[in-house]
């Protein structure tokens, strides 16, 4: 794995008084009585430059300082066939600027890694073209300004960046994105969080969970109700079909009467996963207040990942907490190396579990 490069900050000379226009190296040559080539060799540290004699090397820096020199650095970036930016793209409406938006903790990482490794970062979003949804053939043609970009979102325009991956562009999606061949990506562990939930749930004394998701087939949800259903086999509890529900309206469909329903066929413990839009969580709260339960007295919840913003000041969920920092450092790390042309991966992040306070054993029932 490619280590963070450590850039030098070179001090910047002072300009000449009354000179108004850049120094070039010619100039830099002519006073050092040296070729224009051994300027270049000596002030971009090529390795070439090793063969300079030490004498040579501090005439080019001493007129180069005593002229105020100071490289260009976008024709050093055209020189090098690179731009030392990586692109952010957002699939969502808008870019999250709100410090309480579930994207936010990625991009901390995200700056700090890229911060880290000598690279500005360039934002790119959906909304300049209607969001993904209404994304044209050429939408994600922009983030070729960058030397390689970042993706973020549930929902992708998978032709769009089958189309990039064909072109050798450096892309890397946060989030497992495995049914696009060649797509490099870095994601959470949410098989086994989710069957740590379960297994401490069954521990608690629970012997029927329902796991409530939406109704798509999102590479998240899909690992989540996988590890959901490997910690109920696990725990030797029904995993058959009634064990998960799927529905494209959480509000509608997780009503007082439906949870009541659930009560009176003996689950005791609920689920929920955490999405884009917090749906699920947000329904299922809504609807135990509705039914005047208890929780965790009468009913035990848990959330796969994090709360809506608009809930952080409840209770806090049982569940598992996603490292959003860690997962967008490791994107960088991943993209960089992909930059450079290096073979590089990065191991699934792990979840850890939240004790949270909406989990209690079930209601003892005569």
């Amino acid at each position: 794995m490619e280590q963070p490069r450590k850039r030098a900050k070179p001090g910047r000379a002072a300009t000449p008084p009354g000179r108004t226009s850049r120094p070039r190296q010619a100039e830099v040559a002519r006073l050092a009585g040296v070729s224009q080539a051994t300027v270049s060799l000596v002030l971009g540290g090529k390795k070439q430059g090793a063969a300079i004699s030490p004498e040579t090397r501090q005439k080019v820096l001493d007129a180069a300082r005593s002229l105020g020199y100071v490289p260009d650095p976008a024709a050093r970036r055209l020189a090098a066939a690179r731009n030392d930016l990586l692109g952010v793209f957002s699939f969502t409406a808008t870019f999250p600027t709100d410090v309480q938006h579930s994207y936010y903790p990625f991009l901390v990482g995200v700056e700090r890694e890229a911060a880290a490794r000598g690279y500005d970062l360039v934002l790119f979003t959906g909304s300049s073209s209607g969001g993904a949804g209404a994304a044209g053939p050429d939408a994600l043609s922009r983030v070729r300004l960058a030397d390689g970009c970042l993706f973020l979102g549930r929902h992708v325009p998978t032709e769009e960046l089958r189309r990039l991956v064909g072109d050798g562009f450096p892309l890397v999606h946060v989030g497992r994105r495995d049914e696009l061949e060649g797509l490099a990506w870095v994601g959470a562990d949410y098989v086994s969080a989710s069957h740590e939930v379960v297994t401490r749930l069954a521990a608690l004394g629970h012997r029927r969970i329902v796991l409530v998701r939406e109704d798509d087939d999102a590479p998240a949800s899909t690992d989540r109700e996988h590890g959901f259903l490997k910690g109920l086999e696990a725990a030797g509890l029904p995993a058959g079909p009634d064990a998960v529900f799927r529905t494209a309206d959480p509000v509608r469909a997780l009503s007082p009467e439906r949870l009541r329903a659930w009560l009176d066929d003996g689950v005791t413990a609920l689920v929920a996963e955490e999405t884009d839009s917090g749906g699920p969580w947000r329904a299922l709260r809504t609807a135990v207040d509705g039914a005047g339960l208890d929780c965790p007295r009468e009913l035990s919840l848990a959330l796969l990942g994090s709360p809506p913003a608009d809930l952080a000041a409840g209770p806090v969920p049982t569940g598992f907490d996603i490292p959003r920092p860690q997962l967008g450092a490791a994107a960088v790390r991943l993209l960089a190396a992909l930059v450079a042309g290096e073979e590089a991966d990065e191991p699934l992040v792990a979840c850890p579990f939240r004790t949270g306070a909406t989990a209690g054993p079930p209601p003892h029932r005569t």
